[in-house]
C-alpha cells in the first residue's frame, strides 16, 4: 500500500481509512534502505549533479544507507558534503501519514505516535475519525551550522513562559522541542560536527544510541526516529578535544570526499555549477584551453607551498572564476561590439576580484606574499602547465610561429580583437588543430589563441612580459 500513487494517498484523511488501505509504517533508515534498493535493481541515476565519485564516494555512501547508519561526510571545503547529505531526500517516499493535532509537538506516526499528547488523544477517540494528514519528503529534511548552535536549538529546553502559565516542570508541555526532535521521522544534518558545543555533543550521545533525548533530566522518553548525517573538515574532526571520542564511535559510517582526481572531472563540475548562459545576444566561446587554465589554477592552488593544505581550496574558486572569465569576455564583446566574445588571457587580470578570500594562506610558507601576489604565482604555474601540455604535443616551434623575433604586442582585456589580427597577420594551420578552435576564421579566437602562446613563452622565458593598468606587453 505504501507504494501508492501520490493523488490515492491524497484521498485518505483519517486513522481508519489509512487502516482499510493497509498502511504499514517503517523507521526512516528501513524507508532509506528500501528505495535505494530499488532504484538500485532498476538501474535509476541517483545523486544527480554529483560528478566524479562514480567508484568512490557513491559505493560507500550506498553501503552505509543500506547498512542503516548514520552517516558523517569527512572532506575539506567544496567537495559536495552538504549537496550529497540533501540529496538523500531521494530515498525517502513521496509522502507519509502523520496525525493532523495541532497541539501534537512532532508528525506523529498514526500507528506508533510517541508523545503524550498524541498517544492519549488516540486512546480517547478510537471510534471517532482521527484526522490525518500527510507529509511531503522535500519537508522531512533538516539542516543547521554547528558554530552558534545552543542545546535549545537543536534538542530542546524547559520554556519558562509556559511555566510561567502553570504548566508543570515534569510534563511534556513545559517543553520547547529543538530542530532534531521535531524533525522526528525524517532527516537531519549538522554541519561542521567539530565547532558544536561539547554539551550539545553529549546531549547527541542517547540519540545515536537509544533513539531518545533527555531535557534537563526530566522522566520523558521519546523513541525517536530520525537519520542523523554531519559533516566535517578533517583538520578540525581529527583535531583531540574537538569531537567527543563516545560521539565518534556512535556514528555509524564516516564517508571520505575529495576533490576531483582529473582535471576533465573538475572543468565538468565548473560548467555545471557556473551555470552560465553562453548564448544571447552577445554569445560567448570558451576554448578548451581557457577552461583548463581557470580549473588548473584550483589544482595548482591545492598543491602550493604558499596555501593552507588544511584548509582546502574549494571548487568555488573555478566556479567563481570561470564566472569572471566570461563575464570580462561579454563585457568586452558589449563594448567593442565584437561577437562572439571569447576569453583571454588578459581577462585572467579580473580573477582576484573572484578570488581574493577563497585560498588561505599558509602562515609559515608565505610569511613574506600577500594574497593577491600568491595569486599571480599560482596562475603563473596554471598557464605554463597547460602551455607545456600543448607544446609537448604539437611542438614548440609550430605553435610559435608567427612570433618573429624584434615583435612587439601589447595585449589587455578591452583591446579590440582586430589589433591582434594586424599585428601577427596570417598563423599556421597548426593553430586550428592544437586549439580545437578556428582561429583563422575567428579574430576573438585568434587573439585569445595568441594571448595563450605569448603567456606560455613568457612562462618558458622566450620572450619578456611588461604590465601596465589594463594591459601587458610582450617582446621578444
Amino acid at each position: 500500500m505504501n507504494n501508492m500513487n501520490t493523488d490515492d494517498l491524497l484521498k485518505i484523511r483519517n486513522l481508519q481509512q489509512l487502516r482499510d488501505a493497509g498502511w504499514q509504517s517503517c523507521t526512516v533508515k528501513q524507508e532509506l534502505v528500501r528505495n535505494l534498493t530499488r532504484q538500485l535493481a532498476a538501474g535509476s541515476p541517483l545523486y544527480p549533479g554529483i560528478v566524479g565519485y562514480e567508484h568512490t564516494v557513491i559505493p560507500e555512501l550506498n553501503i552505509a544507507i543500506l547498512a542503516g547508519h548514520d552517516l558523517l561526510f569527512l572532506g575539506e571545503k567544496g567537495q559536495a558534503k552538504t549537496r550529497l547529505m540533501r540529496s538523500l531526500i531521494q530515498f525517502l517516499d513521496p509522502l507519509i501519514p502523520y496525525l493532523d493535532l495541532p497541539q501534537a509537538p512532532f508528525h506523529e506516526d498514526p500507528f506508533q505516535p510517541i508523545s503524550q499528547v498524541a498517544r492519549k488523544f488516540v486512546a480517547e477517540n478510537l471510534r471517532t475519525d482521527i484526522p490525518i494528514a500527510w507529509w511531503p519528503r522535500e519537508e522531512r529534511y533538516g539542516e543547521r551550522l554547528a558554530p552558534g548552535s545552543k542545546f535549545a536549538d537543536l534538542i530542546g529546553e524547559i520554556d519558562p513562559a509556559k511555566l510561567v502559565s502553570g504548566v508543570s516542570m515534569s510534563v511534556e508541555d513545559s517543553l520547547h522541542f529543538g530542530m532534531i526532535p521535531k524533525m522526528h521521522r525524517g532527516i537531519f544534518a549538522i554541519n561542521e560536527l567539530p565547532e558544536l558545543d561539547e554539551l550539545i555533543q553529549v546531549g547527541l550521545f542517547n540519540l545515536l544510541e537509544e533513539r531518545d533525548i533527555q531535557i534537563r533530566g526530566l522522566p520523558l522518553r521519546y523513541d525517536l526516529d530520525v537519520l542523523v548525517l554531519f559533516s566535517a573538515n578533517p583538520a578540525t574532526y581529527n583535531r583531540s578535544g574537538k569531537v567527543i571520542p563516545q560521539l565518534k564511535d556512535r556514528i555509524g559510517s564516516l564517508i571520505k570526499t575529495h576533490y576531483p582526481k582529473q582535471r576533465d572531472v573538475g572543468i565538468q563540475i565548473m560548467e555545471q555549477e557556473a551555470g552560465h548562459d553562453l548564448d544571447g545576444e552577445y554569445p560567448v566561446i570558451v576554448p578548451h584551453f581557457m577552461k583548463e587554465i581557470c580549473e588548473e589554477l584550483t589544482i595548482q592552488a591545492r598543491k602550493s607551498k604558499y596555501v593552507d593544505h588544511a584548509s582546502g581550496v574549494s571548487a568555488r574558486l573555478s566556479i567563481a572564476n570561470y564566472r569572471t572569465m566570461v563575464s570580462s569576455a561579454r563585457h568586452r564583446s558589449i563594448v567593442l561590439g565584437e561577437r562572439p566574445a571569447v576569453p583571454r588571457i588578459s581577462d585572467l587580470g579580473h580573477l582576484p576580484a573572484s578570488s581574493l578570500g577563497k585560498i588561505e594562506l599558509d602562515m609559515m610558507g608565505s610569511s613574506q606574499m600577500s594574497e593577491s601576489q600568491v595569486l599571480d604565482a599560482v596562475l603563473a604555474e596554471a598557464i605554463g602547465k597547460v602551455f607545456r601540455e600543448y607544446v609537448s604535443r604539437h611542438g614548440l616551434d609550430e605553435l610559435a610561429a608567427g612570433f618573429k623575433k624584434g615583435i612587439r604586442i601589447e595585449v589587455g582585456d578591452m583591446v579590440p580583437s582586430a589589433q591582434y589580427k594586424e599585428r601577427l597577420g596570417d598563423l599556421p594551420e597548426i593553430w586550428d588543430k592544437a586549439f580545437e578552435v578556428s582561429a583563422a576564421q575567428n579574430p576573438a579566437v585568434q587573439a585569445s589563441c595568441a594571448e595563450l602562446v605569448l603567456a606560455g613563452l613568457h612562462s618558458l622565458e622566450k620572450v619578456s612580459r611588461s604590465t601596465h593598468f589594463g594591459g601587458s606587453v610582450y617582446e621578444c
